[in-house]
């Protein structure tokens, strides 16, 4: 199942998207009813082509908060030591929690803006995990029965201030700072512990920031039990789950593309603020 939040002549919906086998396109069948908060939700009758015509994908969910995981893949640890943005040359013991607001959210081909006071921005594709239902004190064995689902995510930092400011809060919270999308896919739909995780920039597959959930330092389950046990997670809430392996900038004009085997693409494109 794949949940997307749509907009038609400018109104919000919520849709699951299904594969018409007869022309083999995706489809927008229209809810009644908030996937996301547990009441009765049903189809309305219409249904809409995905790429029709006054219909644009939106960010699945506006989460009420966002965590993500830093130097969750050894090699993303080292690549940040050899490129000068860390003194430690390996993935530290103990997880690097950090988090984004809601305001950092767009969705698909919305445009990325660099900040006036950065000339550093880079791009981190990653999975995302979607919280289904309020988790609090979850012990790692029940932790995915939590999830609602998986979408892609594009965890944006400005490196330069990354490397300035103690704290994460505006490398990685600036608004426009957590693309997500194209929409959700169920728990059961993908092979969450090793999803396939590739980015295109600009058309040209970058080998160097692929890689696989299947590397994780810290596992989903893992990363749901430790954030659980000092916030509670409502639905809708978000957690990145690291990149997997190197980095690189972004310009203005630049075509970003996060894509995710067994999710989707998510594609923004890159404005100077």
């Amino acid at each position: 199942m794949r949940i997307a939040r749509f907009s038609f002549n400018e109104s919000p919906r919520y849709a699951f998207v299904q594969t018409d086998e007869s022309d083999g396109k995706d489809y927008l069948v229209e809810l009644d009813g908030h996937p996301l908060l547990g009441g009765e939700v049903k189809p309305t009758g219409n249904r809409y082509p995905v790429d029709g015509d006054g219909i644009r994908l939106l960010a699945p969910v506006i989460p009420s908060k966002i965590y993500g995981l830093g130097k969750n893949y050894e090699a993303h640890a080292q690549f940040m030591h050899e490129a000068g943005h860390s003194e430690i040359a390996h993935a530290p013991e103990d997880m690097v929690i950090f988090a984004k607001p809601s305001t950092s959210v767009i969705g698909p081909d919305d445009p990325i803006v660099i900040p006036s006071y950065s000339n550093d921005m880079n791009y981190e594709p990653e999975v995302a995990v979607v919280i289904g239902r309020i988790a609090k004190n979850v012990p790692v064995e029940r932790a995915m029965d939590y999830v609602l689902g998986f979408t892609c995510t594009n965890d944006v930092t400005l490196r330069d201030l990354q490397g300035l400011d103690p704290m994460w809060t505006r490398a990685k919270g600036f608004d426009t700072a957590c693309p997500l999308g194209p929409w959700i896919v169920s728990r059961d739909e993908l092979d969450w512990r090793d999803a396939k995780i590739s980015f295109t920039l600009n058309g040209e597959d970058v080998p160097q920031a692929n890689g696989t959930t299947a590397n994780l330092i810290h596992g989903i389950p893992e990363q749901i039990a430790a954030i659980s046990s000092f916030a509670t997670l409502l639905p809708g809430d978000v957690i990145l789950t690291g990149t997997p392996h190197a980095s690189g900038q972004l310009n203005p004009g630049d075509e970003a593309i996060v894509n995710v085997e067994g999710i989707g693409s998510l594609r923004n494109i890159v404005v100077r603020g």
